[in-house]
């Protein structure tokens, strides 16, 4: 213990403004990793190895056990090396969102034929809801969804409500799987999503659909609706979160204010002839 008083009051002594600096610039990285990992199965697994940090910490530091600060010493090179490979899906969920961090500094861009393919997914949906017809809307957003799109079946066409109603009837070659809009436009139907692994949701009564639109809406920043086939109500996932018992008001103000498409489409309509 008075080496370790010791060794504090050295480390005091030396501090100048720029270890200060140092300090609060390290700080600053981890809370935003900690922030980025909020609400992800990350926060449980950190939690371990801050746990088994600190014990590792208080043996080695005060105990002296020379055996087991060998062991650690000889395992820490594989334990980073495992790090990747435990939180590979949460350290690409955290790139992405650093990725989409510029987002937030264009809120006026959005684009002004939006409001018509919203309007079109709350008169589908609520259609669709009052025929207890089965649905799954995907809009893409900042992260592209191109991988997701070619397991479908190519449209590209103007979005309507009709179209949607039509495509969800049952029965019909394309109601099995989501249809994902891209830049206003409906560009493929029947698509596989991936389903989310979240372990919570095992204990929710929950069918595919509603998995698949949190699975995608984890793995990128696409908003999803879901018709539930059972009891016809509207559902709405963004962030690997759910919104439930939507009606066509609610769910219209949550897609305007969701809905952010890029500033440059990426079908642009043929330029007219000057002659």
């Amino acid at each position: 213990m008075p080496d370790f008083l010791t060794e504090t009051t050295f480390f005091f002594q030396r501090l100048d403004w720029l270890g200060v600096v140092d300090i609060l610039l390290v700080t600053a990285v981890f809370f935003s990793l900690f922030v980025l990992m909020r609400d992800t199965q990350a926060v449980m697994l950190l939690r371990g190895v801050i746990f088994i940090i600190v014990i590792v910490a208080l043996l080695s530091g005060f105990l002296r056990l020379r055996a087991f600060t060998w062991l650690l010493r000889s395992t820490l090179p594989a334990l980073l090396l495992a790090i990747p490979v435990i939180f590979q899906p949460e350290i690409r969920r955290a790139l992405e969102r650093m990725g989409r961090a510029s987002v937030f500094l264009n809120f006026g861009s959005r684009e002004a034929h939006a409001q018509p393919v919203i309007e079109s997914i709350c008169s589908a949906s609520q259609r669709l809801s009052e025929k207890r017809c089965g649905a799954l809307i995907v809009i893409e957003r900042e992260v592209g969804l191109q991988e997701h799109i070619d397991t479908g079946v190519k449209i590209d066409s103007l979005v309507s409500a009709e179209l949607l109603a039509q495509i969800f009837v049952k029965d019909t070659p394309l109601h099995d799987g989501a249809v994902i809009l891209r830049h206003n436009r409906l560009v493929s139907a029947a698509c596989v999503l991936p389903l989310s692994t979240e372990a919570h949701l095992s204990q929710q009564p929950m069918g595919l659909r509603h998995r698949a639109a949190i699975g995608i809406s984890e793995v990128s920043d696409a908003v999803a609706v879901i018709v539930s086939e059972q009891t016809g109500t509207i559902s709405v996932t963004h962030n690997g979160k759910m919104i439930r018992r939507l009606d066509a008001a609610r769910l219209q103000n949550i897609l305007t204010a969701f809905y952010r498409p890029q500033t440059t489409p990426l079908f642009r309509p043929p330029k007219k002839s000057s002659n």
